[in-house]
């Protein structure tokens, strides 16, 4: 597996081997004892998530509070979606920083995001199917969103007009969100 770094420390690309001939293909889509490695610590995922999404549609920012922070391993497997991660720790030095990357059924590339930062994705084919792993369950008392056009953020989204779910729509900014101390 290739392991790309971005800009934002703990926030890793992963570009899995992928094996193929006249009959098709075959990937390791996850391992538990390689991911431990990678990281150098044991994170156990408790909960998977499948969802469809239509062209434009923007999902995010979303987040969990403490204690039941979320780290996600997320990837497309129909599609094509522009992922983004957004630091909200406040002790940290890339607080309000964000990473994007395009994920895509072609690509095959995953995204590690820990605890502490909101997640957002716009579906740039005509649907995408988008997998996340999470390393604690969804808990609704906890969830928390930032709105996605944040000038504060300033996430350079590819050009469109998103289709918004009301919650996203009226999220609050990063800065009258209750992020991570």
């Amino acid at each position: 597996m290739n392991v790309i770094s971005t800009d934002i420390p703990g926030v890793l690309i992963f570009e899995p081997k992928v094996f193929g001939d006249n009959r098709g293909w075959f990937m390791e889509s996850f391992n538990q004892n390689t991911f431990d490695n990678l990281l150098g610590e044991h994170l156990p995922f408790v909960q998977d998530n499948h969802s469809l999404s239509k062209k434009g549609v923007l999902r995010g920012l979303h987040f969990q509070r403490p204690p039941h922070a979320q780290g996600k391993l997320v990837r497309v497997i129909e599609g094509r979606v522009w992922d983004v991660s957004v630091d909200i720790r406040k002790s940290s030095k890339t607080f309000g920083k964000w990473v994007g990357v395009e994920l895509s059924s072609e690509n095959k590339r995953q995204v590690w995001i820990p605890p502490g930062f909101a997640h957002g994705f716009l579906t740039l084919s005509d649907t995408a199917e988008f997998l996340y792993k999470t390393t604690a369950s969804y808990h609704a008392p906890s969830e928390r969103s930032i709105v996605w056009n944040d000038p504060q953020i300033a996430i350079e989204w590819p050009e469109c007009s998103p289709l918004l779910a009301t919650k996203d729509a009226a999220a609050p900014s990063l800065e009258k969100s209750e992020v991570f101390e």
